[in-house]
């Protein structure tokens, strides 16, 4: 089947006609006005040539003259992949042999070096491409452009958006010219460029008619004729947008905050993790007395912050929240919306937190139990640890006792108060820390006192991976010239000489990069990371250079600013010198625990992961599953529901996968919404920026300049002694990556989260929350980072 006409065509034929030509004839199925034409199938592009006779019959029915032949390969104006401009599309052709050679340059365009880019950017193998053509009659446009449902620049679904131009609408979609910009938010906007009010309203109008009979915000290509007539040339999904949040019970907007940050994962998490995640951090905030509502937004956390904002109680507090963990960004976005009337404080009737009453005693009990002996508490803290990492572990007979242990352990927190205690007093101190020093030291010398800090179970196993890579010395050459991978199956087949690689796995080996998802496999699992790593360690020849020489350099430069910033609050004040010497002195040895909890918590994820995966091969045995990690893509009841009734739950993970995997290629995740989809770091003020300079946050003192490294993907990453680590964010997985980085910069993350708090370990200069760092700087770039000031200047 060669040509189709458009009102020919049916549903379910993309594989045939492609993605412009199957919207378009969805479009006709709901009665839409649409251009008449026809579609050369995909079974033409795969013969030898042009099917002329049957083309140009076509093009005779059409009734000759002007025509436009657009492109519609098979992926082409799908849910996650627009194509938009990928392809090309030729207007006003006129005459049998132009429209051959039309069509034969649209099918020309499918290899274009543009296209081949943007479906590796996508994840579209190029031999799973095929090219349709739409041959449809021409418009004679008073007024074209284009119709996004909702605003591609703000997120938000509350408004459309409308970009519009005389004549055609190439001038909109090519961005040749200026075309008139409207914003349709129910707001009055006059007379004023080339759309009247009443055009507007009947744009707004047939872009919600789609949006809700299609079900996704749509980017709608449209033209207004010579007698005012409204022709739709294109419907896609908008593809660029962030999932908004769930619909809410509750009344008026609703502001959500983004818990990635904290960790530094961005990535989303895979389902069965998603549900871990829920519990676990629902467990945590309830031991310290809060309850938040937490919600699944394009596989990340967020947390429902609105009734904290609107609470005149905890209103100025939760500014201080934000910036204790979870960052500038998030302080920022909060602090913008204290302005907003939508989130005025609102009188409510106080409701007394039972919670937060029994946490109350005991968190002060605990808090200063550890501020009066730290010492006794840390010990308290890595005997925990180290019971959880040596106490027996039985696995159930059965898959149904499997799965009952799994709900059971989703609803228990392994972490004790002799953990969770003197985590908070370290956290605390060091927030005190600022404003108790408040006109004695600045945010720079605070940040030096707490570099090369003790008692980091993070830093220690970095230390552990430095001394594995000297032990591998005389191995050198074999480790620098086999693969990761490679290594990685010797190591898990025993195939690889004894140089400490082993027990650095038996105690490490719980971690890996987004290690909080237990959907994501362990270093003891997949070692090829580690491999990475330590060919960084073993390219250090500089002694200066050594990650142990630093850190203890770090914690020299500590202890030195400790007693100075201890002498000048003396002199402001003998009292305040003494508190300041106190709380100095507390944070050196409490708040290297801040990544205690988490380190602890990932023996539970460990066994949890181990269960998961033995009912998924129970499952795949059974036919029911296509890999045992195919489980990570279920939700617990889910799972449930499959080993008692044997569900097959297959067509629901592969969605859920390709979900996933389209969410993995996402390069920048909103730090803070509102219900409307709204990001509301895009309502703010840019930040200024300098032509040479790009502004963030300082998160650990000092200047280097050096060659950038951009890395999205630790697993693969090799780092230079010496090269500027840039990256989206940093989780404990990429902290060995610091063991030769010369300094670190991030896109997001928070001064107390765990990638500066490393970077300061080591002395290694740090500025985080660097809007779009690994798009502005490029590979091999010479940088400066200085974390005093907070600023990356290139050198061009």
């Amino acid at each position: 089947m060669n040509v189709l006409e458009l009102t020919a065509i049916g549903s379910g034929q993309q594989h045939l006609v492609g993605g412009k030509a199957a919207g378009l004839a969805e479009l006709i199925r709901l009665g839409e006005r649409v251009p008449d034409g026809f579609c050369l199938t995909t079974a033409a592009y795969g013969s030898c040539g042009v099917p002329r006779a049957e083309v140009l019959a076509a093009y005779d029915r059409l009734g000759g003259g002007p025509v436009a032949v657009r492109s519609s390969a098979t992926a082409e104006d799908l849910p996650h992949a627009s194509f938009a401009g990928q392809q090309d599309t030729y207007l006003g052709v006129t005459g049998g042999e132009a429209l051959i050679e039309a069509i034969e340059a649209c099918w020309t365009s499918l290899h274009t070096e543009r296209a081949t880019a943007y479906r590796e950017a996508n994840g579209i193998p190029h031999d799973s491409v095929r090219m349709a053509v739409v041959v449809q009659r021409m418009v004679d446009a008073e007024v074209a452009g284009v119709l996004f449902t909702a605003d591609p620049l703000t997120g938000s679904r509350s408004a459309s958006v409308v970009d519009a131009a005389p004549g055609l609408g190439t001038a909109v979609v090519d961005g040749a010219s200026a075309a008139d910009h409207y914003v349709l938010d129910g707001t009055e906007d006059g007379e004023r460029g080339c759309l009247t009010p009443a055009r507007r309203t009947e744009l707004q109008a047939a872009g919600e008619r789609i949006k809700d009979l299609l079900g996704a915000e749509q980017d709608i290509e449209w033209a207004y004729d010579r007698d005012g007539k409204l022709w739709l040339l294109q419907a896609r999904p908008i593809t660029t947008l962030f999932p908004a949040p769930p619909p809410s019970d509750k009344p008026g907007p609703r502001l959500y905050v983004e818990f990635g940050h904290v960790q530094g994962m961005l990535q989303p998490a895979t389902p069965m993790g998603m549900s871990t995640l829920k519990s676990m951090l629902a467990g945590m905030l309830a031991a310290v007395g809060l309850t938040v509502e937490i919600v699944d937004i394009g596989g990340r956390l967020y947390g429902d912050l609105t009734d904290a904002l609107r609470d005149p109680s905890t209103r100025q507090r939760l500014v201080k929240l934000m910036a204790v963990d979870f960052g500038p960004r998030a302080q920022k976005a909060v602090e913008h919306l204290m302005d907003d009337p939508r989130f005025a404080p609102q009188k409510t009737p106080r409701k007394r937190n039972a919670a937060a009453m029994k946490a109350g005693p005991k968190a002060a009990a605990g808090i200063l139990g550890a501020l009066a002996r730290p010492a006794r508490a840390r010990a308290r803290v890595f005997g925990e640890i180290e019971r959880l990492r040596l106490q027996p572990v039985t696995d159930p007979a059965t898959t149904a006792e499997l799965l009952d242990l799994v709900e059971r352990d989703a609803e228990s927190s392994t972490l004790t108060d002799a953990i969770i205690w003197p985590v908070v007093s370290g956290l605390a101190v060091s927030a005190a820390l600022p404003p108790l020093l408040k006109g004695i030291a600045s945010e720079d010398e605070i940040h030096k006192v707490l570099g090369g800090m003790p008692y980091n179970v993070t830093i220690e196993m970095d230390l552990a991976l430095w001394e594995v890579a000297r032990r591998a010395e005389p191995h050198r050459d074999m480790l620098l010239g086999t693969s990761s991978s490679e290594l990685a199956a010797a190591q898990l087949a025993g195939r690889l000489p004894d140089f400490g690689l082993d027990e650095f796995l038996q105690r490490y080996g719980t971690r890996s990069a987004a290690e909080v998802d237990v959907g994501v496999p362990r270093w003891a699992e997949n070692p090829t990371p580690v491999f990475t790593m330590l060919a960084n360690c073993l390219r250090v020849t500089d002694p200066e250079q050594a990650p142990d020489h630093r850190f203890a350099c770090a914690a020299e430069k500590a202890e030195s600013m400790l007693t100075e910033l201890t002498l000048r609050a003396r002199r402001k004040q003998a009292l305040r010198g003494r508190l300041a010497g106190f709380f100095l002195r507390r944070a050196r040895e409490l708040s290297g625990l801040r990544e205690a909890g988490k380190f602890a918590g990932l023996y539970a994820l460990r066994d949890r992961r181990r269960r998961l995966l033995l009912i998924g091969r129970e499952l795949q045995a059974k036919g029911l599953l296509v890999d045992a990690a195919d489980v990570m893509f279920l939700e617990l009841p889910e799972l449930r529901t499959a080993v008692e009734t044997g569900a097959d739950l297959r067509d629901t993970i592969a969605a859920r996968r390709a979900e996933y995997e389209r969410e993995l290629r996402r390069r920048t995740v909103p730090v803070a919404l509102l219900s409307d989809g709204t990001d509301v770091e895009t309502l703010m003020p840019a930040p200024p920026s300098g032509s040479r300079s790009l502004i963030g946050v300082g998160a650990a003192s000092g200047r280097v300049t050096g060659r950038a490294r951009v890395v999205r993907d630790p697993s693969d990453a090799s780092i230079e002694p010496g090269e500027v680590l840039i990256a989206p964010t940093t989780d404990p997985g990429w902290t060995p990556l610091f063991l030769t980085a010369g300094g670190l910069v991030t896109e997001t993350g928070a001064v107390m989260a765990h990638g500066p708090t490393v970077a300061r370990e080591y002395g290694i200069p740090a500025v985080i929350c660097v809007p779009d760092a690994t798009t502005h700087i490029r590979n091999g770039q010479l940088i400066t980072v200085d974390g005093a000031t907070g600023t990356v200047t290139l050198d061009y």
